[in-house]
């Protein structure tokens, strides 16, 4: 019969044999999503544009897991992604030699969505892959893309109405707005209202332009000096189809001690240099977050050390996110396991006790004397 000893054993092997197996494997690759959005070089012009946008599962998957509650209207501003959506907002760039133009571009790229009251607020690379959404998640994206180009930039809450837009702070007053220019004041500077929702991309509301109904209301300036700071993943955005890259990652253990150092590295196809790869890291039931960027080198090559400093099985992750010719490309997930040093003591402990009951169990064996057979008793004949 087996001692508890012997179990608890037993038990220690095979936790460690399959936290080690389950490391050796690779989760998988992830799927990226892809849409293009229709332009036109100016609102009145007739130079069409397409404008393809990838957001990588790795950028999705992060913001998926971040809180989407709101304690107060203020709050609204967290949604806001200036860094995700960067890409977008430097192709726009490209064609619109103006901040009015740049505006009107971004507003058709909203408006193209499909319009469906959605509760809670969604981040904007939620709203892109879903294709639908409302006034808040509209007026988040184009917050987004037009602080990204460094423009000054508000939500404009209207709570009776229950609306959102946003409005934009321009150098002078719009010039391509076909109804009297309507604006509010914020700190003594003029911020445009540029309305969000639309069902006509090529014709819908410009930037200057405001519903009648909104006309008269008093919206909350909600300013946006809150958005979030850490750095993330891109999505990719380009006016031609882009080519698949690739990215690999490998860990140099996967198997170590709470404190200790592990080396993640990987290569990225194609080979480019200075290229900024994005880590991402988890654990068992925390969400994705970041861990840090590593540079490539001129062979596409980056390398990255961390400190273990948790415990647990831990799920790593690289991103890269594209650029004009590449599109997006997320390595396969390493898991990592990651021994307490309560653990690794507790492991020890037992490997002793063990090796001492044995050793305790041979001697004691060898100690014991010979004792003879028993003879049958001789029957008299």
């Amino acid at each position: 019969m087996r001692t508890s000893k012997q179990r608890l054993t037993s038990l220690l092997i095979a936790i460690i044999a399959l936290s080690m197996l389950s490391s050796l494997l690779p989760l998988g690759l992830s799927d990226n999503y892809s849409i293009t959005y229709q332009l036109l070089s100016h609102p009145d012009g007739t130079t069409y544009y397409s404008l393809n946008v990838t957001v990588p599962q790795s950028l999705l998957e992060y913001y998926t897991a971040r809180s989407h509650t709101l304690n107060s209207q203020n709050e609204f501003a967290k949604f806001v992604t200036p860094h995700a959506l960067q890409p977008i907002a430097d192709s726009l760039k490209q064609i619109y030699t103006n901040n009015e133009d740049f505006v009107n571009g971004v507003l058709m790229i909203v408006h193209q969505i499909p319009y469906e009251v959605t509760i809670p607020p969604k981040y904007p690379v939620e709203t892109m892959k879903d294709n639908k959404g409302d006034c808040d998640l509209f007026s988040f994206i184009a917050a987004s893309i037009i602080k990204a180009s460094n423009l000054k930039v508000v939500l404009l809450y209207y709570e009776q109405e229950e609306h959102m837009n946003i409005g934009v702070n321009l150098p002078q007053p719009p010039q391509d707005s076909r109804t009297d220019v309507s604006f509010v004041t914020n700190n003594g500077e003029r911020y445009y209202v540029a309305e969000c929702t639309s069902d006509k991309w090529q014709t819908g509301w410009r930037i200057g332009e405001c519903p009648t109904d909104l006309k008269n209301a008093t919206p909350q300036v909600i300013t946006l000096e809150n958005t979030e700071q850490e750095t993330t993943g891109k999505v990719s955005a380009s006016y031609k189809t882009l080519t698949a890259s690739s990215i690999t990652l490998t860990t140099s253990s996967s198997f170590l001690v709470q404190g200790t150092a592990i080396t993640f590295s990987g290569t990225l196809s194609p080979n480019l240099q200075n290229q900024n790869v994005t880590i991402y890291i988890r654990g068992d039931t925390s969400p994705w977050t970041v861990l840090d960027e590593a540079t490539t080198d001129s062979e596409g090559h980056f390398t990255y050390t961390w400190v273990a400093d948790t415990s647990g099985t831990c799920y790593v992750r690289a991103t890269w996110s594209g650029n004009d010719n590449y599109a997006v490309a997320d390595s396969q997930i390493q898991s990592i396991t990651i021994l307490s040093t309560f653990f690794l003591v507790l492991i020890v402990i037992t490997t002793v006790l063990i090796s001492i009951g044995l050793v305790a169990f041979i001697m004691g064996r060898q100690a014991q004397p010979d004792i003879p057979e028993p003879q049958p008793p001789e029957i008299p004949s």
